[in-house]
């Protein structure tokens, strides 16, 4: 199966201007603030990604490379089991370019499958197993794969696909079935209720994963290129439905070696990684996955967050490296708490990147109290594999930014309506360019357009600032800004503020209707456990750290927020739920009580608001 890709156009929504127009960032002053160890010219030999493997199994090949439950995998292990799939994949047909959908959480079953696929030269098209029925069936169609690699707990949703006809073979696994013997005995009885059987059958093309595994473990050795497709990485779908960014070996690669690069202190063949974020997310795969291959790192894999395992996990295993989301960050604040032996556990940790959604300053904090290590905010996206940005980790981290261009990228920010570059200190759109920059999507040239020059510039999206030390501070989304009496409103400011509450576990900002200020602030919040707070409360301290057009004027409780599968926080799910409830016909009872409480607490925030603008006043000798 062959992989066309339509080169993108230049678009005025992608492409910066030029012609005259001064850009401070040709200079790329955030080379002055570099760490010591971070090259200006990285070198990075092209590859393609089962190499890092291939070479973890040579240097290291009876080290731990996964553990999961007491099951142990060796790099030299995993290293034949994945080319033992690969030439069994060979062997059912799969052509070299063409795509093998994988739906799995964090099991050993996933590197396996993951380095076969492309050992055989075929294409990785990972899925969450969260996704329903409706969405694997349009993800299938729009990939085109005709062999899935699937748990079994997702058979109801895929069953209709092979019923249908529509793939060919359908390989089913559970997470019993990489557990040490007596406990794969035992996991029937203590799940029964989760428990799905699919029958073995290779006749209608469905087959057990433990039984597909046999035959030669030689590494077929196909000759791959380094900008052969590697992977299609659906996007989140936060801002629309999901499309496939088409992601090279050389995309891939480049970023692994980029993070290695910028993290300062590794320890080839000693670090222990821990790996909650899910391998089907870009952020997962390139962090955990092929980051740890590189250099030696034994895994932990978590397949599913839970706070109570996690910690156990922590406390079993002992992980240096744990790259995650803030939501993992302020989970694990929470579960320490005031507990000196659980806080004890923490110690081990050293380096952590946080990417995925903006870190809240005051989670950041506590969790290098607990841990006396390391947490930076970096950022990323799918369609750059996905890391463009990190804080550097020698203690030069500003809070609150992103920090720099990681070695061998660029980045600007430009105007969103003239695309010329933005003066330093001024809000842009980011643009994006460099060696991990995807393709484009997957059949969709006109969407590859909107967001791909020519040149080879990717349109993040997303508004930022970039101070004269070359520190990137994003600002929130475009499409996310809200619009108050003309006034541009950015949530994640906000959300910095609610987070400062000492009673605030979590919290999201939206922008909803309003007759008058054409938006209002809305906040969703979740509080910690057992605590209780007055809106009016909650915003009179709002008022205390913004101004009156930034305190939010609604504020809702809520047990838990609405997240993706890689823990992200879903504006767009509250901004649609909003949008559901305008559309319904509300009494007049509610409508009165809503706009009573609305009042109550503006009133409250005002007042606030008010005093504290009193007493910072500044006045004359």
């Amino acid at each position: 199966m062959s992989q066309p890709l339509t080169p993108p156009t230049t678009s005025a929504a992608a492409a910066p201007a030029s012609g005259g127009v001064h850009d401070p960032y040709v200079s790329r002053p955030w080379l002055n603030s570099y760490p010591a160890n971070a090259p200006h010219e990285p070198n990075m030999p092209p590859m393609v990604v089962p190499t890092f493997l291939r070479q973890a199994a040579q240097r290291w090949p009876n080290r731990i490379a996964y553990a999961y439950y007491g099951r142990e995998m060796t790099f030299g292990e995993v290293d034949r089991l994945s080319s033992q799939f690969a030439n069994q994949l060979l062997k059912h047909g799969l052509k070299r370019g063409e795509p093998v959908l994988v739906i799995l959480p964090n099991v050993p079953a996933f590197p396996v499958v993951y380095n076969g696929i492309m050992k055989a030269g075929g294409v990785v098209a990972a899925l969450s197993p969260l996704l329903v029925e409706r969405e694997i069936t349009q993800l299938a169609a729009d990939s085109g794969a005709r062999i899935i690699i699937t748990l079994d707990r997702v058979w109801d949703r895929v069953e209709p696909i092979v019923r249908r006809g529509e793939v060919d073979i359908i390989i089913v696994t559970g997470p019993q079935d990489d557990l040490p013997f007596l406990k794969r005995l035992l996991y029937p009885i203590k799940f029964r209720k989760e428990m799905i059987k699919v029958a073995h059958n290779p006749k209608a093309g469905i087959w057990h994963y433990r039984r597909f595994l046999s035959g030669s473990t030689t590494d077929p050795k196909i000759a791959l290129a380094p900008d052969d497709v590697a992977a299609f990485q659906y996007t989140g779908g936060t801002t629309g439905l999901p499309k496939a960014a088409v992601l090279t070996h050389r995309n891939m690669t480049s970023n692994t070696q980029q993070l290695l690069h910028w993290v300062e202190g590794i320890r080839d063949g000693e670090e222990v990684m821990m790996a909650i974020l899910p391998f089907f997310h870009s952020y997962g795969v390139t962090l955990c996955l092929n980051s740890a291959s590189l250099i030696g790192a034994t895994t932990v894999l978590v397949p599913r967050f839970e706070i109570t395992d996690v910690m156990d996990q922590i406390a079993k295993y002992q992980p240096t490296l744990l790259p995650g989301i803030p939501t993992l960050y302020t989970a694990i604040n929470g579960a320490a708490g005031k507990n000196p032996e659980r806080q004890a556990t923490l110690t081990s940790i050293r380096l952590c990147i946080s990417g995925g959604a903006p870190m809240p300053i005051e989670v950041q904090r506590r969790f290098e109290e607990l841990t006396g290590g390391r947490l930076v905010e970096g950022y990323g996206l799918s369609e750059a594999s996905p890391v463009t940005h990190a804080n550097p980790l020698d203690g030069r981290a500003r809070n609150g930014t992103i920090g720099m261009p990681l070695p061998g990228t660029e980045a600007r920010l430009v105007d969103v309506e003239t695309r010329d570059p933005v003066p330093v200190g001024e809000r842009g759109e980011l643009l994006v360019r460099g060696p991990q920059v995807m393709q484009g999507y997957w059949k969709r040239p006109e969407d590859t357009a909107a967001v791909l020059s020519e040149d080879g510039w990717l349109a993040t999206g997303d508004i930022a600032v970039m101070d004269h030390d070359g520190y990137f501070t994003i600002v929130d989304r475009q499409k996310d800004v809200v619009i108050s009496g003309g006034e541009n409103i950015y949530p994640r400011e906000v959300e910095e503020v609610l987070y400062l509450h000492p009673l605030v576990h979590e919290a999201a900002v939206i922008g909803v209707p309003h007759p008058a200020a054409g938006q209002i602030v809305k906040a969703f919040v979740v509080l910690k456990p057992g605590e209780t707070l007055e809106r009016s409360a909650l915003a009179a301290f709002c008022g205390e750290h913004l101004s009156k057009p930034k305190v939010p004027r609604q504020i809702e409780y809520r047990e838990s927020l609405p997240k993706s599968a890689s823990g992200k926080i879903l504006r767009r799910a509250l901004q649609e739920e909003e949008a559901a409830k305008a559309s319904r016909p509300r009494g007049r009872g509610r409508a009165a009580a809503d706009a009573e409480a609305e009042v109550a607490v503006v009133a409250q925030a005002e007042a606030v608001a008010s005093e504290h603008a009193a007493a910072t006043e500044v006045k004359p000798e």
